[in-house]
């Protein structure tokens, strides 16, 4: 699996164009189980106009029915995960249900130096990290339910848990919720178009934030200026 990450953090610094205006950013989207945000990642990632690319974290958890591997998770094992962690290969990592979930770096830093945004699915814990790690590069967004019964109405509609697991799901929904304050943005994902909507906004605003495009927007105006 690592081998895999590495090869492709080296395609892409292949592919990298050598005369990148400015440097891509890490949009992150945290929220409870079944509160939306894997949804909105989907929807993101098929709008090609955002250029948008989503990290592709490594699991410890078992592989659900619904997910493919290299596409939904890297699937690890407990030894696997702890070496890549003493390696420091890692760019975030945490323990949620009982699973350990991370980031593998490489991929992460080739494609901001290339000047392309990365789309993160992350819990409370791993966004601290990365904040921490490389706060100037971060936008964080956090999903929260419109009620508590709509997200348990939600978590039992996929039909791929336990009502032991949802039940340990909603009570664990509630201490991610008390961590709204740590993020950038909230949107309460009342309608999900609404919701995709609101996530494109802060996208775009965020790309012409002044302090993301310093120096290709300073060349610009002196070519203005310089313009007779």
């Amino acid at each position: 699996m690592r081998q895999t990450v590495r090869a492709q953090a080296k395609d892409e610094k292949q592919t990298s164009n050598a005369l990148v205006e400015h440097r891509g950013l890490m949009l992150i989207l945290s929220s409870p189980s079944g509160a939306g945000k894997t949804t909105l990642t989907r929807l993101l990632l098929q709008d090609a106009a955002l250029d948008l690319k989503l990290s592709i974290s490594v699991t410890t958890r078992a592989r659900r029915t619904s997910e493919m591997e290299g596409v939904h998770y890297y699937f690890v094992s407990k030894p696997e995960f702890e070496k890549m962690r003493a390696e420091k290969s890692l760019l975030e990592w945490a323990q949620v249900h009982g699973n350990f979930y991370g980031t593998p770096k490489g991929p992460v830093e080739a494609r901001l130096s290339q000047g392309h945004d990365m789309l993160f699915d992350i819990d409370w814990q791993g966004t601290q990290q990365v904040q921490k790690s490389a706060p100037k590069d971060v936008v964080t967004i956090f999903i929260l339910p419109p009620s508590m019964k709509e997200l348990q109405a939600r978590l039992e509609r996929r039909a791929e848990d336990p009502p032991d697991i949802i039940a340990g799901r909603l009570e664990n929904a509630r201490h991610e919720i008390e961590r709204w304050t740590m993020y950038d943005y909230v949107i309460v994902n009342q309608d999900i178009q609404q919701a995709l909507n609101e996530v494109k906004s802060i996208l775009i605003a965020e790309r012409l934030r002044r302090a993301r495009q310093q120096d290709s927007i300073e060349r610009f105006v002196g070519t203005l200026l310089s313009e007779k």
